[in-house]
């Protein structure tokens, strides 16, 4: 099960769309290490994760989009770049599948499997943090900075 999640998870922060640019191992890393990314697979499988520059993955996962979603971590070197490509070193799996990346929009990219295109995961960037201090800024205009926990049900004092 971790093998199908952990292929799934890469595939989907990974691939990119054929009609969209591709994009190359050094436009690819700038794009996507150190971003959250929120990804929808062609089985309906969702993701949210993040790759970080030594390889490694931590995320959530949904599969075929209904059950548990369950909490993902690849260690470093999980993926690797070999030749022109991005590839997955997965435990259990006999063979490294390697992945190519377009983007799409601004904030998005989708990924496949190279050699299986109809099996590709879109990604598109979450800021999830940007929004969430941009209205803890809104809210503290104006106001001197709390140093002290909020009391529930008080709403002047929050």
């Amino acid at each position: 099960m971790l093998t199908r999640w952990a292929l799934l998870l890469i595939s989907s922060v990974m691939v990119a769309p054929a009609a969209a640019e591709e994009m190359s191992l050094e436009q690819a890393r700038r794009f996507v290490i150190g971003k959250l990314f929120e990804a929808s697979c062609f089985d309906g499988t969702r993701a949210v994760g993040r790759i970080h520059g030594d390889g490694s993955v931590i995320g959530t996962i949904q599969f075929r989009g209904t059950g548990p979603e369950r909490s993902a971590w690849l260690p470093a070197g999980t993926l690797k770049v070999k030749g022109e490509a991005v590839c997955a070193s997965l435990k259990g799996l006999p063979f490294e599948p390697c992945f190519r990346l377009n983007r799409t929009s601004e904030h998005s990219f989708r990924g496949s499997v190279l050699g299986f295109d109809i099996a590709y995961c879109d990604f598109n960037r979450r800021f999830v943090w940007r929004h969430r201090l941009a209205r803890a800024d809104e809210r503290s205009a104006g106001r001197p900075l709390r140093l002290q926990p909020c009391v529930a049900g008080v709403q002047e004092q929050c």
